[in-house]
């Protein structure tokens, strides 16, 4: 017996809006499949490989602006060296920052960028780190300055290309000797940055090597100032291990 016209059409139709909802089923979970992979990869290479920060401050001109977003290679320390010269984000080791005022933010906002900032997304803040120039390494003996002005490792003077135009390597005269598992950092703009020279009353304002982050290599943000960050490995040829 022949089914009637409205029947057959029923059914084409159920038959159609299934096939539709289990299509659309299948995407939401490719989508939530490829978001969580994403995120799984974001936080693993957040963890072990690269980690993105904003710089605060003019510490490091002219090499790094107030504003900058650098990339940090986390394999420094730790399978790679640090060097003199290299650019460091480390942890606050006790009393270099001042307390920072936040706005308050709406718990969902809050809760969305330490999200982001956790699994690499956003740049972490600069409200428990700093970024600063290894010029000692541990054992090293820097002083400044020589006859000539100029900040010495080792006893050998060091010329530094990246001092920003017009400052001098240190108004504040001094001699420390770094500690094992320890380094002294200094900013670029030596008259505006705060570095372990204005740090001494605490390990010599040497900064455990536990407390780096890692090496910075590229400035990712504004695109008008991306750069890879070259470590001035001719200013350190000459010195040698004390």
């Amino acid at each position: 017996m022949r089914q009637p016209q409205e029947s057959t059409a029923a059914g084409s139709r159920r038959s159609t809006g299934g096939n539709v909802a289990a299509g659309a089923l299948a995407l939401i979970r490719e989508v939530a499949l490829v978001l969580a992979i994403a995120l799984g990869l974001s936080l693993l290479i957040k963890t072990f490989l690269v980690q993105a920060f904003y710089i605060p401050s003019a510490s490091m001109q002219n090499t790094l602006e107030a504003g900058d977003r650098v990339l940090v290679s986390k394999l420094s320390p730790g399978p790679l060296s640090l060097h003199r010269g290299d650019i460091v984000v480390f942890a606050d080791p006790g009393g270099w920052l001042t307390p920072s005022f936040e706005e308050p933010e709406s718990p969902v906002r809050s809760a969305i960028r330490s999200t982001l900032t956790f699994v690499g997304l956003l740049p972490s803040d600069s409200g428990e780190h700093l970024i600063k120039r290894v010029i000692g390494l541990p054992g090293d003996k820097v002083a400044c300055c020589d006859a000539a002005g100029r900040l010495t490792v080792n006893g050998v003077a060091i010329n530094e290309p990246y001092l920003f135009p017009g400052n001098r390597p240190s108004d504040i005269d001094f001699s420390v000797t770094v500690p094992p598992g320890r380094i002294w950092v200094m900013g670029d703009h030596r008259s505006v940055s705060e570095d372990s020279r204005f740090h001494r009353d605490v390990h010599d304002g040497t900064v455990p090597i536990d407390d780096v982050v890692g090496k910075a290599f590229v400035v990712v943000w504004p695109p008008g100032r991306m750069e890879i960050l070259h470590n001035p490995e001719a200013a350190f040829a000459h010195v040698t291990p004390q």
